[in-house]
């Protein structure tokens, strides 16, 4: 990940609807939820929540998935955890070993990173 996609992510994240949204997405995991259903949970308005869904998205923070006439908003864990993994590569001076183990603390053990997590990219 390059610092303009991991600004891109936390920018997303910035706004308080779009963090619960994604922090509700996240909890939904493989299922996601349908963007009529994540407006009722969170009692955000369709028109206003469209536009948070479509600014995460954009981020590479959510998939979208056409189902019929609905669409299935899922949270991008991979992505969340490259973002997670570009964070913390620093961690302890260069030496990921004495590091703790992000993933398997996150709950998220299953879900593969698109990169090694230690591994920068110009």
């Amino acid at each position: 990940m390059d610092q303009t996609a991991a600004i891109g992510m936390l920018e997303s994240l910035s706004s308080p609807v779009r963090l619960d949204i994604f922090r509700l997405l996240v909890r939904q995991g493989p299922e996601g939820m349908v963007a009529g259903d994540i407006a009722t949970t969170l009692d955000v308005p369709p028109t206003n929540l469209s536009f948070h869904l479509k600014t995460l998205t954009r981020a590479g923070l959510l998939t979208v998935t056409q189902e019929g006439r609905f669409q299935r908003y899922r949270a991008n864990l991979p992505a969340m955890l490259d973002l997670v993994a570009y964070l913390t590569e620093e961690c302890c001076a260069g030496h990921p070993e004495q590091c703790i183990d992000v993933p398997a603390l996150s709950g998220c053990q299953d879900v593969t990173p698109t990169r090694s997590p230690h591994t920068r990219e110009s």
